[in-house]
């Protein structure tokens, strides 16, 4: 599958193609793929050529809107690479973004039309997702509504359409497929719930950029907004916020989150959406694949609860 996502975007300019190729070769976990691939298989090894298509789909369209992001956030680096927008410009960057897109639409195409289609409707999504979350950007009264409503966009949607994809191109039964496609929406709510968790305290290192970027992006997500409710930092948190921050208030403000309860009671509700993962698998009939499915999802709550029981130790 690494082969074909790197081959399905080479091209004869070389700059265009250095930029397509850039945060390939730069790595990431290749979630959206592995998802695709494990449901087209069932969790074997038997993947045809049709099921690692519907992969590399996926990936384009999570690279290329990784690309737009990086514009939209001013972003300086990416997978611990500078990003593309600050190495090559804002300019290149949509243009590569817009490309990565366009490959993904083709492959698509070639798929069929219910691949193609929902591909369309999942990037329709995104955007959406990415323009509610922009609207609210600097807003200290951002609502919990609203921010779960933009990561079912900008996140979520994405994932579930990585099941389907697979779902489609292994034909599965539609009962089934509906299954496996909810399965997706709840693993990818939570999948955003753990990044927003780790955002506040996990390491430049862990995360491949500044932790707290959000914070001075004007983002602020579930972790940030229960601690503005929070009594006893609520007040001081929401006197640093609401414009841009510089490096001194941006770690104060990750201090203050820390100090409430807003990191246990994010990976409280992390678990509801896991759970909920976990059980839309009720409506699948294959043992294996429910079972790394489950995995997949436990995994997560894994990468956050160390960290979050670790930091109320000490």
């Amino acid at each position: 599958m690494e082969e074909l996502l790197k081959g399905s975007v080479v091209n004869s300019d070389p700059i265009l193609n250095q930029v397509a190729t850039y945060l390939i070769d730069a790595g990431g976990k290749r979630l959206r793929p592995t998802l695709a691939i494990t449901v087209a298989t069932g969790g074997t090894d038997e993947s045809t050529r049709d099921d690692q298509l519907g992969a590399v789909a996926v990936e384009l369209v999570h690279l290329g809107s990784l690309y737009h992001d990086d514009v939209m956030d001013e972003a300086s680096m990416r997978r611990n690479v500078k990003s593309v927008n600050s190495r090559w410009g804002n300019l290149v960057a949509i243009v590569a973004g817009d490309y990565l897109l366009a490959k993904s639409a083709e492959i698509a195409a070639d798929l069929g039309q219910h691949i193609a289609s929902l591909l369309a409707r999942t990037l329709g999504e995104l955007c959406a997702g990415q323009i509610s979350e922009v609207q609210t950007a600097y807003m200290v009264n951002r609502t919990q509504e609203q921010y779960f409503n933009a990561i079912a966009g900008k996140t979520a949607a994405l994932m579930e359409a990585s099941c389907r994809v697979g779902a489609l191109t292994s034909r599965m039964p539609e009962s089934e497929a509906d299954a496996i496609t909810e399965y997706g929406k709840y693993f990818g709510m939570a999948f955003q719930l753990r990044d927003d968790i780790l955002d506040i305290i996990g390491t430049k290192e862990e995360l491949g950029k500044e932790p707290g970027q959000d914070l001075v992006e004007g983002i602020y997500t579930l972790p940030v907004l229960l601690a503005l409710n929070d009594i006893e930092v609520g007040h001081d948190l929401a006197a640093l916020l609401g414009k841009p921050l510089s490096d001194s208030e941006r770690q104060e403000a990750r201090s203050l989150i820390m100090s409430s309860n807003a990191l246990t009671k994010s990976t409280d509700v992390m678990r509801q959406w896991i759970d909920a993962s976990v059980q839309a698998l009720d409506g699948a009939s294959s043992p294996v694949l429910c079972d790394l499915l489950e995995r997949f999802s436990r995994s997560i709550e894994d990468d956050v609860t160390v960290s979050v029981e670790s930091l109320c130790a000490t």
